[in-house]
């Protein structure tokens, strides 16, 4: 038996409970829309049989999740909660961290116009070649750095990386063990549009590489899934040579559609472990 897990599992339900009630004390009544039948009340903010309402939520099950006990939570009740108590996107996220669900909602916009901005300040500050991407994984900025390095990519015009990678007959050959690598940035790539599953563009761009690649067309066929990890990229640059760098992938808080990319002189801070053919 793993104790730890138990514990800690026991640990995230109270949380959960004084986290809930902490809310439900905050929460104005009026914000509820309940008008106090006195001018005195016994409990700070709303009632639990209030919460449980407006919630279509039964009292006791309110009761038992504000106490911690075990019990099943489904998505769309803890979901109706998280809008009752007004909770952030902050306060929503943790939410459904501790109770250990997906949040049916779908991922709220983010204005790239009010972002990218500070990232491409970001980007223009790195010493090292440094470049963002956005959700479609369509280059945003890059610094000198990045375009001598990338030189091959931006003299092509495709902004795209995947289209890059797919359509340009000249991705591979820059890009050592293209196969190795395609491969997994395809992999990546669906975990990446799993996150937004209505997303047009997305989509689009998705139909288009399947019809007009057939290379992303079997990559994506395997249905592999990986993370964006860092770790040792290799290319045959055609003024430098063999270039080797290690890559760290960031996602800005602040625009969590983003990635930023950086490549790192080679051995900075790498074990064999990290490192990807």
């Amino acid at each position: 038996m793993n104790t730890s897990s138990l514990e800690t599992a026991d640990d995230a339900r109270h949380l959960l409970g004084r986290f809930l009630r902490a809310r439900r004390e905050a929460m104005p009544v009026s914000a509820a829309g309940i008008s106090a039948l006195s001018a005195r009340r016994r409990t700070p903010g709303l009632r639990r049989e209030e919460v449980a309402q407006l919630a279509a939520i039964s009292t006791a099950w309110y009761t038992w999740l504000e106490q911690g006990r075990e019990m099943s939570l489904s998505a769309s009740a803890l979901a109706r909660l998280a809008e009752v108590l007004r909770l952030s996107a902050a306060e929503r996220g943790y939410l459904f961290e501790l109770a250990r669900r997906r949040d049916p909602a779908p991922p709220a916009a983010v204005d790239d116009n009010a972002a990218v901005p500070a990232l491409r300040a970001a980007v223009q500050a790195m010493p090292m070649p440094a470049y963002l991407l956005d959700r479609t994984w369509r280059l945003r900025a890059w610094n000198a750095s990045a375009a001598e390095l990338f030189a091959p990519w931006l003299a092509s015009g495709e902004p795209c990386l995947l289209r890059y990678v797919f359509f340009d007959p000249s991705a591979r050959s820059f890009i050592r063990d293209w196969d190795e690598r395609a491969g997994r940035l395809v992999a990546e790539f669906r975990a990446d549009s799993a996150l937004y599953p209505n997303d047009a563009a997305l989509a689009c761009l998705i139909a288009e590489l399947q019809r007009d690649s057939t290379a992303f067309a079997d990559f994506w066929s395997r249905h592999s899934v990986l993370a964006r990890e860092g770790g040792q990229r290799a290319f045959n640059h055609p003024k430098q040579g063999f270039v080797l760098r290690n890559q760290i992938t960031l996602v800005p808080s602040c625009s969590p559609d983003h990635k930023l990319v950086l490549l790192l002189p080679a051995g900075d801070g790498f074990s064999a472990e990290h490192q990807q053919p």
